[in-house]
């Protein structure tokens, strides 16, 4: 039975983590906020962390890529894409319509409250449907829910699961608020000991790496891009961050579809580091595609 931290329960980190292991493999510990997530694994408390990383709508999660490169040195050991669904939720029988009891008004709703991601996932609805509403942001969606629940009579509604809904006995209000239907977030399992999964779906491997270019060196980046393309490794992201050692100092996120063992990988790796750059793996690891079998931890 392995510890598990992640965000507070019925948030979307839950649901995604119970896709992945089934409710009965893991010992789930919740935390409040993600920097308590990650000081979990860091700290002993758990062995694993759940973390999401990207969105399809809002792309990188810019808070949780700086705590794994600046605050903590946790590998990733799986990574997974789970459909992110979004939900108007609140008490029904506060905003049913006076004329019609079957329809939601939504007139009557004076606050939305959500995480910032998952709020801009739902902003072309929001604005369609209750342009008066206060919106505000809280550390969680599950979070957003239980204020909800704690404020009734008030107008208060939530963004967020469905699985919040249940788990604090509130309204599904409307279904599938999100502005696109193709919304996925990435998460990442990070922890000190490789986790083994019987593998009961296909898996891509990827690594990720962090380069960072040496100063006052022109044409590096095509360089450090050069020694992938001439090998053939495909990058599926690179994305430029700051160190936060200086103004336009930056380094470059890239994943690699690769495993860190090819002979391919590592002599790009070595080609890199030649040209003068700094290389850090966060992670080699198997990555999963959304699909409706679950996975298990191989005993």
């Amino acid at each position: 039975m392995k510890v598990i931290a992640l965000l507070p329960e019925g948030s979307v980190s839950h649901e995604a983590v119970l896709h992945l292991f089934g409710e009965e493999q893991v010992q789930l510990h919740h935390c409040k906020q993600i920097s308590d997530v990650f000081l979990a694994t860091a700290n002993g408390v758990s062995q694993y962390s759940v973390i999401p990383i990207e969105n399809t709508i809002e792309g990188s999660v810019s808070l949780h890529m700086d705590w794994l490169v600046h605050e903590v040195d946790i590998p990733m050991q799986v990574e997974w894409v789970y459909p992110s669904i979004q939900n108007l939720i609140g008490d029904r029988k506060e905003f049913v319509s006076d004329s019609d009891a079957s329809q939601i008004d939504y007139a009557k709703v004076t606050k939305v409250l959500s995480h910032p991601v998952a709020m801009a996932q739902c902003m072309q609805f929001l604005k369609a449907n209750m342009p008066q509403a206060e919106l505000e942001h809280v550390a969680s969606t599950s979070e957003a829910v239980k204020l909800v629940k704690q404020r009734p009579g008030e107008g208060w509604t939530a963004i967020g699961t469905a699985l919040g809904a249940k788990t604090h006995g509130l309204d599904i209000l409307a279904d599938r608020v999100t502005d696109h239907d193709n919304n996925y977030t990435r998460f990442v399992l990070i922890g000190q000991e490789p986790l083994q999964l019987k593998r009961s779906e296909a898996a891509q491997d990827k690594t990720s790496i962090l380069v960072t270019l040496p100063e006052d060196f022109p044409g590096a980046l095509h360089q450090v891009l050069s020694a992938f393309a001439w090998r053939k490794l495909n990058l599926s992201r690179i994305e430029s961050r700051p160190t936060k050692k200086r103004l336009g100092s930056y380094y470059f996120y890239m994943d690699v579809l690769s495993s860190l063992d090819t002979v391919l990988l590592q002599s790009a790796i070595g080609e890199i580091e030649a040209l003068g750059c700094q290389v850090r793996i966060l992670g080699s690891y198997p990555s999963y595609s959304v699909k409706n079998h679950k996975l298990e931890v191989r005993k």
